[in-house]
């Protein structure tokens, strides 16, 4: 459970929603990031690292120059969990009472 709390808190804040998306497209460079967010480097290195350290998103070197791409496993893994939900009602389930 503690690596499933690490990704959904990682996916609560609408910046790294913001690169997940950009991220479905393919892999990116930081640079091109920075420029599709607009915003500081320093900032988008934060929240790369959250993604990364959730094991959301993977990158490799390349010179100077980063590279992210989606954790697929990961993505599937989520994708299981939230498909595990029930279906039901919800709401009838939260009115049951003593």
């Amino acid at each position: 459970m503690t690596r499933l709390t690490r990704q959904f808190r990682a996916l609560s804040d609408e910046t790294r929603l913001r690169i997940i998306d950009l991220l479905r497209e393919g892999e990116r460079c930081v640079c091109e990031l920075t420029d599709e967010l607009d915003v500081a480097q320093s900032l988008l290195s934060f929240h790369l690292r959250t993604l990364k350290d959730a094991d959301l998103v993977s990158d490799r070197r390349d010179g100077r120059w980063a590279y992210y791409t989606l954790n697929a496993d990961a993505f599937e893994s989520l994708e299981e969990f939230v498909g595990g939900l029930p279906s039901t009602n919800l709401v009838a389930l939260t009115k049951r009472c003593c």
